[in-house]
């Protein structure tokens, strides 16, 4: 039964309707009914009462022929909260409603229809939901509708396209769903349509092309597909057309400059555009904003100094092909702030000094991921309105200008990974308001300058895997700014850990490892109460583990291992929230405790602590009372053994030097000369004693694989930072020698960020008198590719490869191949490329090694083919069926090998196995299996990984399975280019991080 209080109110609104606009006692009540349901914490309705008139309420304006007559209210961020009162449909003269900025919540009432005077209605940015109102088609004189950043749903309903007279459409930030409706092309007068991050879906509907007064056009962050129709670019009135974060193929007219004269925002980015960058660009005089990254735009760059208004040019993320000289252009753009190239992998020449030239407006600076070389202009000082410069990861080289040192508003400095050497200037200092500085990567030496107390603002550090000395300057340890990290792992620091470390409270990482740092961990370090990871492996630390680090409640990973650390384990670290330890190669004694991470076999190491006892079964320690007792019977023993092994010793010793003078009498040593000038200038100067040292006499323990042709160690230089891989030739092995001659010959000249690089060669005589030939690498941490594709069941766990990660690893694999047969001036064969050969770093980027078995073909060869007389082994599996006929030497031999290897990192089958019977190798296997059955082929990590998503997952799966087919086909004329192959395996992986 109906509330009696609820039928008069109908009652009663019923009565003032009759009177249309001849009295406000309804607006009056109806207001009223709208305040009574919202909370206001403002106050900004305080005015809404009997004792004030209507018409000098806040917000409320009304009319001039109806004077009594509420028309407009106006309530733009007020801070009102609650539903929306229906009762506002008995308004009948209002014309206009703005409610911007509020948090107004439920559904917007259907009663609005009834308002058809409705001209103008302004809802932005509070939390509607429910479905856009369908009779808001009632009110004929509607222009304005705006419902952006609400959480409407539903599809836009098709009674919105009998709305003629609507000159804006706003339903931006909704969670819409459905495609564009093809009726929007009727509304004609429409001049802004704002359709962004809407959950829209389809193609953009061909009727679009009618709105021919549009100004604004704004589709971007949907799930578009298809192309952009043409006739778009054809409408003269559009000024800021943007369809940026899609899945829109297709390309963009040549004349596309010359039809839009009035165009200032064109915003295509994260799409699948390809083909040319219209050169007619530079023609459009307006344009403000060019953004096209994350597309598959080619180049050459249009040349765009005509463009005055310009402040934001972003071509990041495209295979473009161009000399980089085109931004010498830009330097005429003097409004110019934001200039972005990162990752377009195929950009090549010197950085000109033309960039110090770049007006003073010019506030962020992006050139990284490039092939871009030379160094940094030494003016660079005169972009003094840079907040933002990143030369990350390209070959930029030489040391760093002082001039930088003028660039006082840089807050971010990105430098890393390049080949920058020397001292950082004394001026570098000067840039005291860097939030962000990292130098990682390069070459840098020497000490760390004293300016560096200067940055008071830096949140984040890292001057990681360099050559700088010293001890740690106390003033990077004041630096109590610091937030997020410091990281100066991995260079050759001395001395003790400063006490100063007590200043960094607010920080979250801390990388002090691989360094010579000694003595103990400061009882300071217990200050950094944010420090959630601690990592000082690889120093030669010492004492107990300190219990200053149990309060240290948020660290959640600790890194103490390859130190001098004695004393038993703390009982405190199973009371942190730890979830990754390492104790490992430490003097550890006593009981391994049991309880907190100590429980899980998988988040802690132990390894190299030989007097621990106890712990969870899975560590195999003998029993504490055992360890005990064997200590007091072993000491004896012990003593004994030191006397016979010093004798010992000393008598090996004299008999080695002995024969050793002897035969360098009768036999003159080799130089090393003549293969080192073979492998350039870089070349570092290591003996045979050196690398006994490196890898503690190429003991077992240092042995980390083994080939066809010799033996692979790991090492660490004296300098006690710089880890290297040895690969010694067993030259007793036919074909050895040849093999590392052609290393060299292959490896000269050569360089790219997927290439492994060799840091040496030794050709001497070993301590026996016999020949000694090694090639001294960088050595990557996290081993081969093979180890991690057919790793043990109970590891797969913690080291399996996630999809992203072998999709990376590939397209790694096949930039070094696209560089090998194009990018230098001879095309290089490598002749093995296999999964063992593939290198993985700490990061999971993927290098390829072993060239052994490579042919240089001279540029001459047009069809990049040769002979050989001694013809290509390489591996059962991997090698092309071509060369099992002829001599013939091909690129197209590596794109064979590459297939196979693209296609057993998918699926984790070796090219050899026993599992195909009728299918007789991996590329019949998987090709008889595409696509219907390709889950079923992949490897099933990967499945599991995307058990929730597998149908996304599932073209992409077969795209790149395709690649691998064509690679592999038996025909080499049939077979992809490695060109072709980075382009496309780029294009997968846009597609799946989407």
């Amino acid at each position: 039964m109906a509330n009696p209080i609820t039928l008069v109110s109908f009652f009663i609104f019923s009565c003032f309707a009759l009177f249309a606009c001849s009295t406000n006692d309804t607006d009056f009540i109806s207001l009223l009914s709208f305040k009574a349901v919202l909370n206001d914490p403002q106050g900004a309705l305080s005015s809404w009462n009997e004792t004030t008139h209507l018409c000098n309420w806040n917000g409320i304006q009304c009319g001039r022929r109806h004077p009594k007559r509420v028309v407009a209210i106006n309530l733009r961020s007020q801070g009102l909260m609650g539903p929306l009162s229906p009762h506002l449909g008995n308004i009948s003269c209002l014309r206009s409603i703005i409610l911007q900025n509020n948090s107004f919540s439920d559904e917007i009432p259907h009663e609005l229809g009834r308002l058809r005077r409705l001209e103008f209605v302004e809802f932005s940015n509070n939390s509607f939901a429910g479905a856009i109102p369908r009779n808001l088609t009632q009110c004929p004189n509607l222009f304005h509708l705006n419902l952006i950043d609400n959480n409407l749903l539903g599809t836009i309903p098709p009674e919105l396209g009998s709305l003629y007279k609507l000159k804006l459409l706003g339903l931006t930030y909704n969670k819409l769903s459905g495609p564009i409706p093809p009726f929007l092309g009727n509304l004609t007068s429409l001049g802004q349509l704002s359709l962004t991050s809407c959950g829209l879906t389809g193609e953009i509907p061909k009727s679009l092309v009618q709105l021919h007064n549009i100004k604004f056009l704004f589709l971007s962050l949907n799930n578009l597909v298809g192309t952009i129709p043409s006739g778009l670019f054809n409408i003269s009135t559009l000024t800021e057309f943007e369809l940026a974060d899609n899945q829109l193929q297709g390309s963009v007219p040549d004349s596309v400059g010359l039809t839009l004269p009035n165009w200032r925002w064109l915003q295509l980015a994260y799409n699948q555009l390809g083909g040319v960058i219209p050169m007619s660009l530079s023609n459009a005089s307006s344009l403000e904003l060019i953004d096209l990254t994350s597309n598959f735009f080619l180049g050459p760059v249009p040349r765009l100094g005509k463009l005055s208004d310009l402040f934001a040019l972003d071509i990041g993320g495209n295979p473009i092909k161009d000399d980089i000289n085109f931004i010498s252009s830009l330097t005429n753009c003097t409004n110019l702030q934001d200039l972005y190239m990162e990752e377009n992998p195929f950009l090549f020449g010197s950085l000109p000094r033309s960039i110090a030239n770049f007006s003073s407006r010019l506030s962020y600076l992006v050139i990284s991921g490039t092939q871009v070389h030379g160094e940094i202009p030494l003016n660079i000082g005169n972009l003094v309105g840079l907040s933002r410069l990143v030369l990350h990861d390209n070959n930029l080289e030489g040391p760093i200008p002082s001039d930088m040192g003028k660039l006082s508003s840089l807050q971010e400095l990105y430098l890393g990974a390049n080949r920058f050497k020397n001292q950082l200037p004394s001026s570098f200092g000067n840039m005291s308001s860097l939030n962000i500085l990292s130098l990682k990567d390069n070459y840098f030496s020497g000490n760390l300058p004293q300016s560096f107390s200067n940055f008071t603002s830096l949140l984040d550090l890292d001057l990681s895997n360099n050559n700088f000395s010293g001890l740690i300057p106390r003033e990077i340890m004041s630096l109590s700014s610091i937030s997020i990290s410091l990281n100066l792992s991995f260079n050759a620091f001395v001395g003790f850990i400063p006490i100063e470390v007590e200043s960094l409270t607010n920080i979250e990482k801390l990388d002090l490892s691989h360094n010579r740092l000694s003595g103990l961990i400061p009882s300071s370090l217990s200050n950094c109460l944010s420090l959630q990871q601690l990592f000082l492996e690889g120093n030669l630390l010492q004492g107990e583990i300190p219990l200053g680090l149990m309060v240290l409640r948020g660290l959640v990973e600790l890194d103490l291992s390859r130190n001098n650390f004695s004393g038993p384990i703390p009982s405190f670290l199973a009371e942190l929230r730890l979830e990754k330890l390492n104790l490992s190669y430490n003097r550890l004694q006593g009981k391994v405790p049991q309880e907190g991470i100590f429980r899980n076999g998988t988040a802690f190491s132990l390894d190299g602590n030989k007097e621990l006892c106890g712990g969870i079964p899975e560590l195999n320690l003998p029993p504490c009372s055992l360890m005990t007792h064997t200590k007091k019977s072993s000491s004896s023993l012990l003593k004994i053994l030191i006397r016979c092994l010093v004798f010992g010793g000393v008598f090996f010793i004299f008999l080695v030097g002995l024969v050793l003078f002897l035969y360098r009498r009768r036999r003159p040593r080799k130089s090393v000369a003549s293969v080192a000038s073979s492998i350039g200038s870089q070349f570092m100067r290591l003996s045979y004693g050196d690398l006994i040292r490196a890898t503690d006499g190429f003991s077992e323990a240092s042995l980390i694989g083994s080939g066809r042709f010799g033996t692979v160690y790991k090492g660490i230089l004296e300098d006690g930072q710089t880890l290297i891989a040895v690969k010694v030739l067993n030259l007793v092995v036919r074909g050895a020698f040849k093999s590392f001659i052609a290393e060299c010959n292959a490896l000269r000249g050569v360089r790219h960020r997927n290439l492994l690089k060799i840091l040496s060669v030794c050709e001497s005589i070993d301590y026996h008198g016999n020949d000694f030939k090694s090639l001294i690498f960088e050595f990557k941490a996290n081993g081969s590719l093979e180890k991690w594709l057919y790793q043990k069941k109970e590891q797969e766990q913690c080291r399996s490869l996630s999809m992203i990660q072998r999709l990376n690893i590939a397209i790694n694999v096949a930039q070094a191949l696209e560089y090998l047969h194009c990018g230098t001036d001879s095309t290089i064969v490598h002749g093995d490329l296999k999964a063992s050969n593939i290198l993985l770093d700490h990061d999971m980027t993927a290098y390829v090694g072993d060239f052994g078995l490579a042919k240089i073909i001279s540029s001459m060869f047009p069809t990049q083919e040769s002979s050989s007389s001694i013809g290509i082994r390489g591996t059962i599996g991997y090698v092309a069926p071509e060369y099992g006929t002829s001599n013939l030497v091909s690129t197209q031999g590596d794109v064979y090998s590459y297939g196979i290897l693209l296609l057993e990192i998918f699926t984790n089958k070796r090219p050899t196995d026993d599992s195909f019977m009728e299918y007789i190798n991996l590329h019949s296997f998987v090709s008889t299996g595409l696509p219907d059955r390709v889950m079923e082929i992949v490897n099933p990590l990967i499945q599991i990984e995307h058990d929730m998503n597998i149908n996304k997952i599932k073209d992409c799966i077969v795209s790149i399975l395709n690649i691998g087919v064509a690679c592999s086909r038996e025909s080499p004329r049939d077979r992809m280019s490695m060109t072709d192959v980075v382009v496309e395996l780029h294009k997968i992986k846009e597609c799946y991080l989407r």
